[in-house]
């Protein structure tokens, strides 16, 4: 195994990585937790390559029915899977960010399997670590990204994460990686062929992502100034905020009342907070860590015990809880 072999078959799908990092114009996604992602996918390469092993030498499966059938489906649900915490812990708020992290699991996966290929064929020529490095390590990160962007937009839309928005991506995962390893057609043509098309898509998706996310900053910022305004000048009860608040007496107690507008206070200072790091990152500036942050979400925290499930409930119609709103206060934590 020489440096030149290990350096075609590795770098080309981290290289790739670093550019979608440094093209995210509004740096939604930390190099850190780019990193930590990248080292879950080499653990989904560990898990992979254990079962793979033990499958093989315990049923016998003939090598080329588990590589272009049964490893798909098992590689890709094995990559896939922590892509449900991180959108059902609402730490997803658009597709750059969705396809970052997708990319990173598939390249860190990527990294162990050209490793397991290193180790085991040493000789295995140049042409070899060419289409390992170029076509299926980056064919790794693109199935994953692809996975990752197709569940966020689904659930955008259905405004919750759900087990099922991933069935559509896991799908089309399948199908590619499949496709990729019958071999259909010439490996060096399918390898330019991804190569041209799978920057264009991350175009188009970076673009759309971008669209989005300027227009959520432009109508939610209003809106969340606006209400900000209104509860902190004290003239809530004028409003169809106070009106909505009045109609809830008699289901909560006036304590109850007061801690669930001082909730809708503190989530609005945070949200305006969020939209504020956003714009400041977009336009090539950094955010200082405020301390005040870390009291405010303390004390959201505690506020959230206070009134309960049926309050944060009774206060849905006044707060926003897409998935893309409840990530902003995710970024607010860890800006």
């Amino acid at each position: 195994m020489g440096i030149a072999d290990a350096g075609i078959s590795l770098i080309p799908v981290l290289f790739f990585l670093v550019t979608l990092v440094v093209l995210d114009s509004y740096k939604l996604v930390r190099v850190r937790s780019v990193l930590f992602f990248v080292l879950t996918g080499c653990g989904a390469g560990i898990t992979c390559y254990v079962i793979t092993s033990w499958s093989l030498n315990t049923f016998g499966i003939p090598i080329s029915v588990y590589t272009q059938v049964i490893a798909p489906v098992l590689e890709e649900l094995v990559k896939g899977s922590c892509l449900y915490y991180l959108l059902k812990n609402d730490k997803i708020g658009f597709m750059v960010d969705a396809a970052i992290y997708g990319f990173a699991v598939g390249a860190g996966f990527a990294v162990i399997e050209n490793s397991e290929y290193l180790i085991n064929l040493p000789s295995g020529g140049m042409f070899l670590w060419i289409i390992r490095g170029f076509g299926t390590a980056v064919m790794h990160g693109g199935t994953v990204a692809l996975m990752a962007i197709s569940a966020k937009s689904i659930s955008d839309r259905s405004g919750r994460v759900q087990l099922y928005h991933f069935l559509p991506g896991l799908a089309g995962a399948i199908i590619i990686h499949s496709f990729f390893n019958h071999l259909i057609l010439d490996p060096r043509l399918i390898t330019v062929i991804q190569l041209v098309l799978m920057p264009l898509a991350f175009i188009l998706v970076f673009t759309r992502s971008e669209v989005l996310l300027r227009a959520w900053l432009e109508q939610g910022l209003d809106s969340d100034v606006t209400a900000l305004e209104i509860i902190t000048k004290g003239s809530v009860s004028d409003t169809n905020i106070g009106v909505y608040l009045h109609s809830l007496g008699e289901r909560f107690t006036g304590l109850v009342l007061a801690d669930m507008l001082c909730y809708l206070r503190i989530h609005l200072e945070l949200a305006v907070r969020a939209k504020g790091i956003l714009l400041a990152q977009g336009a090539g500036f950094g955010i200082a860590r405020d301390v005040e942050v870390e009291k405010k979400l303390e004390e959201l925290a505690y506020l959230e015990k206070a009134i309960g499930k049926t309050g944060k409930i009774a206060l849905a119609p006044l707060i926003h809880t897409s998935t893309r709103d409840l990530w902003q206060i995710y970024l607010v934590k860890k800006a």
